[in-house]
């Protein structure tokens, strides 16, 4: 068995029957542990980075554990960013598996007042890095300010964005939307059609 599928079984034992990262019987610093400990090797998650230059980035399901978490490939395409989100009131922990990327965090807007959205924060994540993310600790966006495809694993628990959607904000005005459903661009390897 590969070093990835053992990460990805290790991640469904640490939750095991738990409600994910919010569950007193689950540690954040335990799955940290098991991302960091992780080497990325592209040869094992390869399978996995179905990419779309013609979009900033693509979801790609890796494993849905016990239904309480969902684990995703993300693929960045070049000079692309993610939107300013929340996580749904989710969890996030994220390894990079190939390439650098920069996380950018941001408070939330502070009321109805339309302004521009403060920086909070900006850090270059790079290979093999994991960090951690959750709606209290503010909003977010990701970058790929690269050349190439950068590529990170993501673990939500809940799955709550599969579910029901996050938020999205206007960089110059505050202003939230929210997107019903983030789908996945694939599923265990193969293209989910649309």
């Amino acid at each position: 068995m590969s070093a990835f599928k053992s990460l990805v079984n290790d991640i469904r034992e640490v939750l095991g029957p738990s409600s994910g990262l919010n569950s007193e019987d689950v540690e954040v610093e335990d799955l940290t542990h098991l991302m960091e400990r992780y080497v990325s090797n592209i040869e094992e998650w390869k399978p996995y980075a179905l990419s779309n230059a013609n979009m900033p980035y693509t979801r790609n399901l890796v494993d849905e554990g016990n239904g309480k978490a969902n684990l995703l490939v993300l693929v960045w395409t070049p000079g692309k960013a993610s939107p300013i989100h929340d996580h749904g009131n989710a969890h996030c922990l994220m390894k990079i598996l190939h390439g650098n990327l920069t996380e950018t965090r941001y408070d939330f807007p502070d009321g109805d007042k339309e302004k521009p959205m403060g920086i909070k924060s900006e850090r270059v994540h790079k290979e093999n890095a994991v960090a951690y993310m959750a709606d209290e600790l503010g909003l977010h966006r990701m970058s790929n300010h690269g050349s190439d495809f950068a590529v990170s694993l993501h673990l939500y628990t809940p799955p709550n964005v599969a579910r029901s959607g996050c938020n999205i904000f206007n960089p110059q005005t505050g202003k939230k939307t929210h997107v019903a459903k983030c789908g996945n661009y694939s599923a265990y390897g193969e293209r989910v059609k649309e």
